[in-house]
């Protein structure tokens, strides 16, 4: 049976490389009907913390990367000393003080990667190993070969900065008489300039994502795409269409570089897509967060995210787009409010707000009505009105249609606001 793991260190939270290596395994093991493992490498005691590991686990289940077994290094360092000693009374590694350290034979160590083919190192490039230090835990790469052979992992696939950890671990596998396993390693994620990825250019953690108000699914479709492709110039990509096509030797060698501007959009396709009352429920702690004073009712929180998705790249934007809603007075950008209100309309729209005020069921129909009706009374062209009403009641330029933005503002704010808008 196929066996892949995820070993993530809980010294930092789960970044956006972290996260790709995680789907990759994760989708190998599902498209190969296996399993996946998640393996907590916290043998460095005082730099793994609780809250990392927190993040970490719930980022993973945010992303939809379940796993069906789960381990922490930190429950069997009796283990790797039992291995230790054994290699020490076989001769194969010597103590120095409390250190464990393996002696490297001389030989010629192959790899077989799947993604890169073979790669040849000599032994006479490594120096002898360090196993367990002298504080008795074990290092990264003997608690890792033990961990993985015996949790049968039948393929290793992490990220190519990994490379030359590989030789090292395979004579540490050949040392215990362990089988090692297949090799596959992943390229980096690179900044849109073809340099290591910065946190600028998009190298923050999974939770920062969340909170800036991307979808799981958009993230995941994303990473997918960084390095794999399903073909066909195919960018919104199912899982289920995914792991039909999936394969690990597929991967290219090259770096990938990483857009945001492309997450963006891809983020905005799944927002189109969502249901309107699933993307209200989403919303709505946000916009519970951002404006504690505000009061609305999930029907019309459902009718302002109908307007609003087809504008919206993440989920913040949602609550950018309707601060006139949810706040008593309206803000301004001096250089829209400069372009829309610089000519003095107060005669219109006090003749717009005295018509609103006298209109009994107010809808997007009769508000419309009287819009018309008014600017016919005025004799003038609606669009000489539009644009300075939608500024006075919303402070923005653009947005949904002018009617639909009175009923979600309500009768009585839409005509405070002409009356206020020149005072």
């Amino acid at each position: 049976m196929v066996r892949v793991r995820f070993a993530p260190s809980p010294t930092g939270f789960l970044h956006i490389g972290g996260a790709r290596t995680a789907l990759f395994n994760w989708m190998y093991a599902k498209a190969q009907g296996g399993q996946f493992i998640l393996r907590i490498e916290d043998t460095d005691l005082a730099r793994s913390k609780p809250e990392y590991l927190e993040e970490i686990l719930d980022s993973m289940k945010w992303l939809g990367l379940t796993w069906d077994e789960f381990y922490k290094q930190s429950d069997r360092f009796e283990m790797y000393r039992k291995y230790a000693d054994q290699l020490l009374s076989e001769g194969k590694a010597f103590k120095d003080g409390e250190a464990v350290i393996l002696t490297v034979p001389q030989k010629s160590i192959k790899i077989y990667d799947l993604i890169r083919g073979e790669i040849v190192v000599d032994s006479k490039e490594l120096k002898d190993q360090v196993l367990m230090k002298s504080d008795g835990s074990p290092t990264y790469s003997f608690a890792c070969v033990i961990d993985d052979a015996l949790m049968e992992i039948s393929c290793v696939i992490r990220g190519e900065d990994h490379i030359s950890n590989t030789p090292k671990q395979i004579l540490i596998y050949e040392a215990l008489g362990f089988k090692v396993p297949k090799f596959a390693h992943l390229p980096l994620i690179l900044d849109p300039e073809g340099g290591r990825m910065s946190k600028r250019a998009g190298a923050t953690a999974v939770t920062e994502y969340r909170t800036q108000g991307y979808l799981s699914q958009a993230i995941v479709n994303y990473l997918m795409l960084l390095g794999w492709s399903p073909g066909n110039n195919q960018e919104k990509v199912s899982m289920a269409s995914a792991l039909k096509t999936f394969s690990i030797k597929k991967i290219n060698k090259a770096g990938a570089a990483f857009s945001l501007e492309k997450l963006q959009w891809l983020n905005s396709q799944y927002i189109k897509e969502m249901d309107t009352a699933n993307l209200a429920e989403a919303l709505a702690p946000l916009v519970a967060v951002k404006y504690p004073q505000a009061q609305c009712k999930a029907k019309d929180l459902e009718h302002m995210v109908q307007l609003y998705k087809g504008r919206m790249n993440t989920l913040l934007d949602f609550l950018d787009w309707t601060d006139f809603i949810f706040n008593d007075q309206v803000h301004f950008e001096d250089e829209v409010k400069a372009k829309h209100l610089s000519q003095d309309m107060r005669k219109e729209f006090a003749l717009l707000a005295d018509r609103l005020s006298a209109v009994v069921d107010f809808n997007v129909k009769t508000a419309e009505e009287v819009f018309r009706g008014a600017v016919a009374e005025l004799g003038i062209e609606a669009g000489v009105l539009v644009h300075p009403v939608r500024v006075a009641l919303t402070g923005k330029a653009v947005g949904p249609g002018l009617f639909d933005t009175m009923v979600l503002l309500g009768q009585e704010r839409t005509i405070r606001r002409l009356r206020e808008a020149f005072q």
